[in-house]
């Protein structure tokens, strides 16, 4: 009998959490909820089988990258170029949508600094195990996690906040 709490204690705990981060890898858009989507139909199919002991924001941010990948990969099958993005205003009502520039910023991140910055950040995730997702040395990530939140914070500052 596993001793874990109900799925939909985990998704309503666990879920914006995930939405910050596939937003971070991905952009906010119909990606990031693909991916989000996409992460907690894998997580409730593996559900049953998860060890008691897991950490369970861990194991769903693992997920999380994985979807983001394959969605990445899907894009790129059938990317259309553009050089605008469209504004519109946000229906969904989460908090991350109060800052839009927040997003675009993180967006303009050289790939490893946002992914390290989303993995560990965001994501809550040790920088050894975001080495293990992304690839180098835990000092590596490390250093393109610090080196975004450097270059946010130079680029991107709500008004009247100290850069």
């Amino acid at each position: 009998m596993s001793m874990h709490q109900p799925f939909e204690h985990t998704v309503t705990a666990h879920g914006p959490t995930v939405l910050r981060v596939v937003r971070a890898v991905l952009g906010p858009g119909p990606d990031a909820d693909d991916a989000w989507s996409e992460t907690f139909l894998a997580a409730l199919r593996a559900w049953p089988e998860l060890p008691a002991d897991t950490n369970v924001q861990a194991w769903l941010v693992r997920v999380a990258h994985r979807k983001a990948v394959d969605v990445t990969r899907g894009a790129a099958r059938r990317a259309v170029p553009t050089d605008t993005l469209p504004e519109r205003p946000t229906t969904s009502g989460l908090p991350e949508n109060v800052e839009p520039d927040l997003w675009v910023a993180v967006g303009a991140l050289p790939e490893r600094q946002r992914l390290a910055l989303a993995y560990h950040y965001l994501g809550g995730l040790r920088h050894t195990e975001t080495a293990e997702l992304i690839g180098g040395t835990p000092e590596a990530v490390r250093r393109a996690a610090a080196d975004g939140i450097r270059a946010l914070r130079r680029s991107y500052a709500p008004e009247g906040a100290p850069r």
